[in-house]
């Protein structure tokens, strides 16, 4: 049975996943949005930053995560924003399809990570990813207008929102442009942290 589609993000109270400007993604406002990710046992040893680390809900979500995980889809430019700043061991240790009018041969990480360059559109990258995840999930990895397209297609089953108490005022949007009349949600899960709120909902055809 093929597995769902979802994306899973960090969110500002106001709305945003990122700034604007792709030169500021390791700016002081993302560092703040991402604060909760970065002291976690998994994290850190997934990005290799060494041993030790926070356990409890959080570790455990991001590890989940990871772990239902068996393909990922990313657009052009959060490839080349994480070209830059990714380790030679990508952290997705999965194929990763990247939506993008580049042609480009695959190109191979150590550890796992595949990324694979589709140049005719989302679904047909999505349907590359469902094959190569097999049973399991497909992950939306971002960015924004991304995660937009395939929501506003209908091709999204679930997303989890990690809310964090931090105020971005402008940036990028994650629901900025949704087509409103064909999305309805259903909530599955809440469940706060000292550090952030995990809101997690199913996605319904309205």
């Amino acid at each position: 049975m093929a597995g769902k589609v979802f994306f899973s993000v960090s969110m500002s109270l106001d709305g945003f996943i990122a700034p604007e400007s792709s030169e500021e993604l390791m700016g002081q406002q993302w560092m703040e949005l991402q604060r909760w990710v970065f002291p976690l046992r998994f994290f850190r040893e997934n990005l290799k930053l060494g041993e030790g680390g926070k356990e409890g809900r959080d570790n455990d979500i991001v590890r989940e995560t990871f772990e239902r995980t068996g393909a990922s889809v990313m657009g052009k430019r959060m490839f080349d924003a994480g070209e830059q700043m990714w380790p030679e061991e990508a952290p997705f240790h999965t194929p990763v399809f990247v939506v993008t009018h580049e042609k480009r041969d695959p190109w191979e990480r150590p550890g796992g990570t595949t990324f694979h360059f589709v140049n005719d559109g989302i679904e047909t990258a999505l349907d590359q990813a469902r094959e190569a995840a097999g049973d399991r999930d497909v992950r939306i990895a971002g960015g924004g207008a991304t995660v937009l397209e395939y929501v506003n297609a209908g091709l999204v089953d679930e997303f989890s929102i990690a809310l964090s108490p931090v105020l971005f005022g402008s940036g990028i949007r994650l629901f900025e442009g949704v087509d409103a009349s064909r999305v309805a949600l259903e909530q599955v899960r809440a469940e706060p942290s000292p550090r952030v709120t995990h809101l997690t909902y199913a996605v319904r055809e309205r």
